[in-house]
């Protein structure tokens, strides 16, 4: 067993990218201030790696802990720019099972990074996959408080290069600060969120 360091977890390391997008794919400026993305991910050591448990709790009951970090993490990213979507996803190395990343990602994980954000009605987009070092996973967009909202459907690539080991899950959060760049697929728009129940 590794030694704890955070909660009752052993986190290997910590990452976190930032991308600032001024222009959409067809070179158009920004409709407006340009577009934030924050990733901000965890590689922790998985002690159900190699066995089965019908029991999860040693990786869910500290996750509200890794949540408040995370929520601690993207304010100091973010640097005072507003949050208007997230997701979230899991990179499970070779010797686990993906049940194993999912047990980071339940509500009691999510819940302290929605208060961070100010709130957060709408359910957190989320995927994940067992992978080797340096796999790619795209992670989903989606507006916090409104899952409706079409124009904040959005994906962030992240690879990190010496994760996941094998004994491994590697939690990511993303995040992001508006919409996508000229969104005109029509649907219900931000400025139009009732609020009340995640969806519109």
């Amino acid at each position: 067993m590794k030694a704890q360091n955070f909660a009752n977890y052993h986190i290997r390391k910590w990452y976190s990218f930032t991308e600032e997008t001024l222009a959409n794919e067809s070179g158009q400026l920004a409709d407006g201030e340009p577009l934030f993305k924050y990733v901000i991910a965890a590689a922790i050591h998985n002690p159900y790696a190699g066995r089965f448990s019908q029991s999860l709790d040693e990786l869910i009951d500290a996750s509200p802990e890794l949540g408040h970090e995370f929520g601690r993490r993207i304010q100091a990213l973010a640097a005072g720019r507003a949050i208007v979507s997230y997701g979230k996803a899991c990179l499970v190395g070779a010797n686990s099972e993906y049940e194993h990343g999912n047990a980071f990602l339940t509500n009691p994980a999510a819940d302290p990074v929605r208060a961070a954000l100010g709130g957060g009605k709408s359910w957190v987009p989320s995927t994940g996959k067992r992978g080797a070092p340096g796999v790619t996973i795209d992670i989903p967009l989606a507006h916090k408080d409104a899952l409706y909202v079409r124009s904040h459907y959005d994906t962030i690539s992240a690879s990190f290069g010496d994760g996941p080991a094998s004994d491994e899950v590697i939690i990511i959060w993303a995040f992001a600060t508006r919409g996508r760049l000229h969104a005109r697929l029509g649907g219900l728009t931000a400025e139009a969120i009732k609020g009340d129940n995640g969806l519109t």
